[in-house]
């Protein structure tokens, strides 16, 4: 299959070489302020985007479709598909996934979690593989143990999940609660915590 680049008839590999180099050169002229790729896992399909200080958003795509129009607002228009720039990230989230991995050692990049939701993130980091916190804990834990229903909406809004663990916070009663990736996914990351 060919397509039309630019009044020249080009294959696949041919659109694919182009692509690399418009990658090199926007990363060579400090063009590319975001990178992204896409990954299918066993939760769903997620958008990994990554910023020269590291990962900066992990999106679960059924539910938030909007997250490259988010991230084009909210950092830079200057967005460019470059898979290979999230490898590792894709790599660390598969093995995790797999039962392989139970910390992640990526760059982080925080800037889209401010002010009381970045002291609610900043927490969830230290949550350990296969613990669990109500919303209330991780409240009195930032300081502010009236601030449940605001450290479940910090959680919906945890810029990184699954790599910053917000699917560890659970109800006092010890039912699941909300998930950014819905109450399916969130189960199964608890689930394989748990064997």
């Amino acid at each position: 299959m060919t397509e039309i680049f630019d009044g020249i008839d080009a294959d696949a590999p041919t659109l694919a070489r182009l692509h690399q180099r418009l990658e090199r050169a926007a990363q060579d002229a400090d063009l590319l302020d975001v990178a992204y790729r896409t990954l299918d896992t066993a939760v769903g399909r997620l958008l990994l985007a990554a910023t020269p200080l590291g990962l900066v958003r992990v999106a679960f795509l059924d539910v938030d479709g909007d997250a490259l129009a988010t991230l084009a607002q909210r950092i830079s228009p200057r967005i460019l598909h470059a898979p290979a720039r999230l490898d590792d990230a894709a790599t660390e989230i598969d093995e995790y996934l797999a039962g392989r991995r139970t910390a992640f050692d990526v760059a982080l990049d925080l800037r889209l979690a401010e002010g009381f939701r970045r002291q609610v993130v900043e927490h969830l980091r230290d949550i350990g593989y296969g613990r669990r916190e109500s919303y209330a804990t991780v409240a009195a834990a930032v300081g502010n143990p009236k601030a449940v229903r605001a450290v479940g909406t910090a959680c919906a809004r945890n810029p990184l999940p699954l790599v910053i663990p917000c699917h560890r916070v659970v109800r006092t009663d010890g039912s699941i609660g909300q998930y950014a990736g819905g109450p399916a996914a969130k189960s199964a990351l608890l689930e394989l915590e748990a064997a």
